[in-house]
């Protein structure tokens, strides 16, 4: 009797999302699997919650302006800038990520870059769209 070997190959990427590995099959789901729940993305979420209380901050009147408040919270004026952004984000999006639904490829770094002010614009250079 000789033993034989089978060789089955399934079609999968592997992407990081969050710091975590998450396995995409090619249609994006596998039969008779229920779709795992999604998390957050820490970085994003803790990035939203820093920039919602910096605006907080400037709108009360606790510093005069950015470059005082970024010497009073150590951070870098150009971070804390991009930071002060997020607020201008559309609903949809903000509530997107805070439930883990944005798309895969947008993390903090694309997060901070200009983005047009327009939430329909957000939406399309964000790539959001069908987040909603």
């Amino acid at each position: 009797m000789t033993a034989t070997s089978i060789t089955v190959r399934v079609p999968l990427a592997i992407r990081r999302r969050g710091g975590r590995k998450l396995v995409v099959t090619p249609d994006g789901s596998m039969p008779g699997a229920r779709p795992a729940r999604t998390r957050a993305d820490p970085a994003l979420v803790k990035a939203l919650a820093r920039a919602f209380r910096y605006r907080k901050l400037l709108d009360q009147g606790r510093y005069g302006s950015i470059s005082e408040m970024a010497t009073a919270e150590r951070i870098d004026r150009g971070y804390l800038g991009r930071l002060l952004q997020l607020p201008l984000l559309a609903p949809d999006i903000i509530e997107a990520i805070l439930d883990g639904r944005q798309p895969a490829d947008l993390g903090l770094p694309a997060l901070l870059e200009p983005f047009p002010v327009e939430w329909d614009r957000q939406r399309a250079s964000l790539g959001t769209s069908a987040v909603t």
